[in-house]
């Protein structure tokens, strides 16, 4: 609906391709930034494709994306992260820009409890969601790390803020912990939306509902960060195997601000219809402060 966008993504992926790249190359994990970068390019067909295609065999090649062997390989060409991912965009067409939320070698670490109540610190987004336990809380190593001031910069400026959909633990909250941008989304004088999650995810958010993603960002970074919260109200299709809807409840209601709709997709309804949230999100923008 608009060329004017700004995906800002977490850096503190270390799994399958990106994490083999971290730690082989030292690069930053480019693999959560490829995915935005094809989601947002002018060619969806074949150069996007391309992007995300993923080597099932060959020695060294194995589990990799050519996407994540491409910004590495521009990331030594240009001599920066940040530039190999802006020059990602050229070549994709992107729509707007994607920026990493930090700069910083980063970690994500986490405090899970257990049935018997005992505590497992935890090291690393991957072992975050293997290990068996209820997640308590998220924070990162180093604690105080920078933002990447254009992150910031496009927050500052934007006349919208939409946070999520995604993973709660482990997409959402590693942007919203680095500090700088936290703050710079409470000061900006955008509409600032959080979506909520349409099911549950094993292993991250068992058994909430719309209150528990919301309490739980709010136990991280503080409250008031959120303008209105976007609910799912249709609860129709077959979710995979331990995963449920996320409902909304009255207490969300007398906590902020809430809209619900139906923002399922028919053909995958564990997560959201693209078409149904774009509209869903533009037409509470045009409510609230006019057209752009």
């Amino acid at each position: 609906l608009t060329d004017d966008l700004t995906a800002i993504v977490t850096v503190s992926d270390d799994g399958g391709s990106s994490g083999e790249l971290r730690k082989n190359i030292g690069i930053l994990p480019p693999g959560d930034i490829r995915s935005c970068l094809a989601a947002l390019s002018n060619d969806e067909d074949l150069l996007s494709q391309v992007f995300q295609y993923r080597f099932a065999s060959g020695a060294g090649l194995e589990g990799h994306s050519l996407g994540n062997l491409f910004i590495t390989a521009l990331t030594e060409i240009t001599g920066s992260f940040e530039q190999a991912v802006a020059e990602s965009g050229r070549v994709l067409a992107v729509y707007g820009q994607v920026l990493p939320s930090t700069l910083t070698d980063v970690r994500l670490r986490a405090d899970l409890i257990n049935g018997d109540g005992s505590i497992n610190h935890v090291t690393g987004e991957t072992q975050i969601r293997e290990t068996a336990g209820s997640i308590q809380r998220v924070w990162l190593d180093p604690a105080n790390t920078p933002a990447f001031p254009p992150a910031i910069s496009a927050v500052l400026s934007a006349d919208l803020i939409v946070i999520g959909p995604g993973s709660l633990y482990t997409s959402i909250l590693p942007n919203l912990l680095v500090r700088d941008l936290t703050e710079a989304v409470r000061v900006s004088q955008a509409l600032k939306l959080f979506i909520c999650n349409v099911a549950t995810e094993r292993g991250e958010t068992d058994q909430y509902n719309c209150i528990d993603h919301i309490k739980t960002v709010e136990k991280h970074v503080g409250e008031g960060i959120f303008d209105l919260v976007i609910c799912n109200d249709h609860f129709e299709g077959h979710l995979g195997e331990n995963v449920e809807w996320v409902r909304m409840d009255m207490e969300l209601l007398q906590h902020v601000s809430v809209y619900c709709s139906n923002l399922t997709d028919k053909a995958h309804p564990w997560r959201h219809d693209s078409k149904k949230l774009a509209k869903t999100v533009m037409d509470l923008f045009d409510e609230r402060t006019g057209p752009l």
